[in-house]
């Protein structure tokens, strides 16, 4: 007997992943069911995904369901209901357990398992196998009897066997991998469905986190997406987890969600000691606007544990929702400033979704929302935010998109807002005016490379510092973006290759040479490692004190850090000049250098991986 299981993912990524499907496949591994896992992407035609789930004839069909992919499932469930009219068609996920009445009244699906799906998956193979007419399974919800019994959640989790473990998902077919170590959520924010149906967090063991984190270690794993709604929540468990990444899989880059109250100056330090990046649910930053979606927030606090992170080196970033109840265009202005003026490595903005299920989609309408009635229930408008305020902070999210996250603007951001007496919001609504006016009013920041924002940052800084006032600081400011813009890029770039450095002088004269491909070369109108001293750039200050003398630079990784050197123009014309082409020693002619003058800095380039050979 054959089953399909089906997961739509938003694109290829290193988050498509299937391992809710992965679950339900592992809790029946030892039965004669067969299951196959199929990934499917937004975009595919139904009558194609139909067709590839026809073959084998399987006995039913089960879709994971989310927001995002609720009408391509429904699609492509519509097309099998014409044409395989005997198979069983389900779903599951978050979408259907919170509007199944919705989901099933499509009428292409015999039911849905709502709630936590292994252990209704497993009653329902067991009655597959026997033959036997489906009885009332819990968490199993029937198009000819909406009728429900919640499906009880696993209190063990660890007898929900891995699929990493054992084998269903190959960790090198993906580009990373999805890990869930906990279940469950304590909080109650309005907005949210995670929590609603469940009662406190339920974690898998120790044992277990320890032995799929070696797991990942010996297959290669690149990045790890921890699922967990606040992987922090239990401070000891995480730091004991954290120790274990740091010992087990340093080369692993994890992605986390946690909460600010539950930071302290160790688990600050523990995260910046593994490479990882933190997301926090800001939100808001309007207390008034918080407690009306069952939130609450300490501006001191929060700050204070912020700059925990800031102090340690460890890289975070901000979830911000603008449309909240009670919110305003203002206010979310407001909360935009506070969130950059804490120096976060990223920001993510989206509009407020009433999601069905949630206490907010209950009590909507009484708070004057408006919202779409399909995915992904965006909101429309509100007593307090317009559809224009909605428009103008949209358009304010994708400001900050390209301007500020995509355009690696952390290190220099304020201090540009500062020179030129803006708010960052303010700012921000510049950019978004000149990106309207200009060639490109409605681009997003998945349309650019990281050259092209580079090119509109620095243009939109010519005209915004061209007044008399501001003019002078304009060579400063450059050369902050053009630096931190090739430190990302080196930062991101794979480490260059193990090589055998050639150090005599006739080998050199006859090898052949060319830049690595993370190796950055950039010139500067001040002395660039004048810039670096300053540490926590002051526009104005910098101006005044410091020497417009120009200089070259070389910037690279190297294990794991990246080093900027200051480069003589002989050296730097030479780094420029080697082509993957010419020989060394013909280079050298060209240029009018001579062994003597270059040998010890092309040995070192070789040493520092600056230059590779070929």
């Amino acid at each position: 007997m054959l089953i399909k299981l089906v997961a739509i993912h938003p694109c290829p990524s290193p988050q498509a992943v299937p391992l809710a499907n992965a679950f339900l496949k592992s809790i029946i591994r030892e039965t004669s069911i067969e299951v196959s896992l199929i990934d499917f992407f937004i975009g595919q035609e139904p009558e194609e995904a139909a067709t590839l789930l026809e073959a084998a004839d399987p006995r039913a069909i089960g879709f994971s369901m989310y927001v995002w992919n609720r009408a391509a499932c429904l699609e492509i469930a519509a097309t099998l209901r014409r044409i395989l009219p005997e198979v069983l068609i389900f779903a599951g996920g978050p979408e259907a357990t919170a509007d199944p009445e919705g989901v099933l009244r499509e009428g292409a699906l015999d039911f849905v398992i709502a709630g936590e799906g292994e252990g209704p998956f497993a009653a329902l193979c067991e009655h597959l196998l026997a033959g036997s007419e489906l009885p009332d399974i819990p968490g199993l919800i029937r198009s000819d009897d909406p009728a429900r019994t919640p499906a009880l959640p696993a209190s063990n989790l660890d007898l929900i066997p891995s699929p990493y473990l054992n084998g269903v998902l190959d960790c090198c077919s993906y580009d990373g991998i999805l890990w869930q170590l906990s279940r469950g959520c304590s909080f109650a924010c309005d907005f949210c469905f995670d929590a609603r149906g469940n009662s406190g967090v339920r974690r898998f063991s120790l044992e277990r986190i320890e032995a799929e984190l070696r797991h990942f270690a010996v297959k290669g794993v690149s990045q790890v997406f921890v699922l967990d709604s606040t992987f922090n929540q239990d401070v000891k468990r995480a730091k004991s987890i954290l120790r274990l990444i740091r010992k087990i899989a340093p080369q692993i880059h994890f992605h986390f969600e946690v909460r600010s109250e539950f930071i302290d100056r160790e688990i600050a330090e523990l995260f910046a000691q593994i490479t990882c990046s933190l997301q926090i649910g800001l939100q808001s930053a309007n207390p008034l606007v918080l407690k009306q979606v069952g939130r609450s927030f300490d501006r001191v606090d929060f700050s204070r544990r912020v700059g925990l992170l800031n102090d340690s080196g460890a890289v975070f970033g901000f979830d911000l929702i603008y449309g909240l109840p009670g919110d305003t265009l203002n206010s979310f202005c407001n909360s935009l400033n506070y969130a950059l003026s804490l120096y976060p490595n990223h920001i993510d903005i989206f509009p407020l979704a009433i999601l069905p299920g949630t206490r907010l989609a209950a009590r909507g309408a009484e708070q004057g929302l408006l919202w779409e009635s399909k995915p992904p229930y965006t909101l429309l408008s509100s007593d307090s935010f317009s559809s224009g305020d909605l428009a103008t902070a949209g358009r304010l999210a994708s400001a900050c998109d390209i301007f500020f996250t995509r355009g690696k603007a952390v290190a220099w951001f304020n201090a540009v807002t500062k020179a030129v007496n803006q708010k960052p919001a303010m700012f921000l609504k510049a950019f978004a005016e000149w990106l309207d006016n200009g060639k490109s009013p409605d681009i997003s920041e998945s349309d650019l490379s990281d050259n092209d924002i580079l090119e509109m940052q620095r243009t939109f800084l010519h005209q915004l510092f061209k007044t008399k006032d501001l003019k002078r600081f304009l060579p400063v400011v450059l050369d902050l973006v053009d630096y931190h813009h090739h430190y990302a890029v080196a930062l991101l770039a794979p480490q260059p290759r193990k090589i055998k450095v050639q150090k005599s002088a006739a080998g050199i004269l006859d090898s052949i040479f060319r830049l690595a491909p993370s190796t950055q070369l950039a010139d500067f109108h001040y002395e660039i490692q004048d810039i670096l001293d300053c540490g926590a750039p002051d526009i104005a200050w910098m101006h005044k004190h410091l020497s417009a003398v120009g200089s070259h630079a070389v910037i690279y990784p190297n294990n794991n850090l990246v080093c900027t050197e200051s480069l003589d123009a002989s050296f730097y014309s030479l780094l420029e000049n080697l082509d993957g082409k010419s020989k060394t020693g013909t280079v050298l002619h060209k240029l009018g250098l001579t062994m003597a003058d270059t040998l010890d800095f092309l040995v070192f380039a070789q040493q520092q991986g600056i230059i590779v050979s070929i």
